[in-house]
């Protein structure tokens, strides 16, 4: 078949019996028209006379060309590629698949935003004040502050703080933290993340408590609710965006934070890989990456027969 009429009937399979959207539909149609002209540029204009090396080499040649493409672009063309030559041989229109042997490209892998020191304090300090400067009824504040200050000690994520009890501020300075799949962990929480809770848990908490229904949550919203997982995120987002911190702040970040600040200052994988609940050290280890990153960094800029 004429690889004109064969898009075109993918197309049309894919719109129609798949159901896909106008958006993706006109994607495709735009990754095949690039396809069908290389081809064509190499004397192929039949889909019988596409073979397994001349796919091979399509793909080489995009994915080495420049700029080069993101692994996501290139990765959905090679999905157009496929689909069309897939639906060829399903139909009978065409005795094999060319595209069999094609392997899609390995996504980036993205590197872990996380906040310098200095960036988190400012974060912590728009959060809300420290305890020895709150005003009586600054309950809010006091909160926010707390929130932020035991996302930084402790690394857990937001899903896991808002889930916490009074209770499981456990004895002997650590929180007891219920991660993925019920798992219980301990964590230690520093010296400034213990002294805004129990700033919070004198001051604030009590007066938030009595406006809503008994509830043992550590967090709680003005209304005496608990705090929402949503709710924790609008908090962050404020807090940075008093801080003018143009790099986007998620609760993620002081995660990411967290971890590369512990490994930045000697702490080993493997704790903080039990600090963070990663089932694999492998997961822990991308921040391994950040860190030398910024080892590098400061090699360059500091020795002086670096470059």
């Amino acid at each position: 078949m004429q690889l004109d009429r064969a898009v075109d009937a993918y197309l049309r399979h894919v719109s129609i019996e798949r159901g896909l959207s106008e958006h993706t539909v006109a994607a495709y149609r735009r990754d095949l028209a690039g396809y069908v002209d290389w081809l064509a540029e190499h004397g192929i204009r039949d889909s019988n006379e596409v073979t397994p090396a001349l796919v091979a080499e399509f793909a080489a040649e995009r994915a080495s060309s420049e700029p080069p493409p993101a692994a996501s672009s290139l990765a959905r063309l090679q999905s157009s590629v496929r689909g069309l030559h897939r639906y060829l041989a399903r139909e009978g229109i065409e005795p094999a698949d060319p595209t069999g042997r094609l392997r899609p490209p390995k996504a980036a892998r993205r590197l872990p935003k996380a906040l310098t020191i200095d960036q988190v304090e400012q974060l912590l300090d728009a959060a809300g004040p420290a305890s020895g400067t709150a005003d009586a009824g600054d309950l809010i504040g006091l909160r926010d502050r707390a929130l932020l200050e035991l996302l930084y000690a402790t690394g857990a994520r937001v899903s896991e703080v808002v889930q916490l009890d009074v209770d499981d501020l456990a004895p002997g300075e650590v929180v007891r933290v219920r991660g993925k799949g019920s798992k219980e962990r301990i964590i230690p929480v520093g010296s400034y993340a213990r002294t805004a809770l129990q700033a919070y848990l004198t001051r604030s908490r009590p007066e938030l408590s009595r406006r809503g229904r008994a509830t043992p949550r550590l967090f709680l919203g003005a209304r005496g609710a608990p705090l929402s997982r949503q709710s924790a995120w609008l908090v962050i987002q404020n807090a940075a965006e008093r801080a003018q911190l143009t790099a986007h702040v998620s609760p993620h970040t002081l995660r990411h934070s967290f971890a590369t600040h512990l490994l930045q200052g000697g702490a080993d994988v493997r704790v903080v890989q039990e600090l963070l609940g990663h089932a694999s050290v492998a997961t822990t280890q991308i921040y391994t990456h950040v860190s030398v990153d910024a080892l590098r960094d400061v090699y360059a800029t500091s020795h002086p027969r670096a470059r």
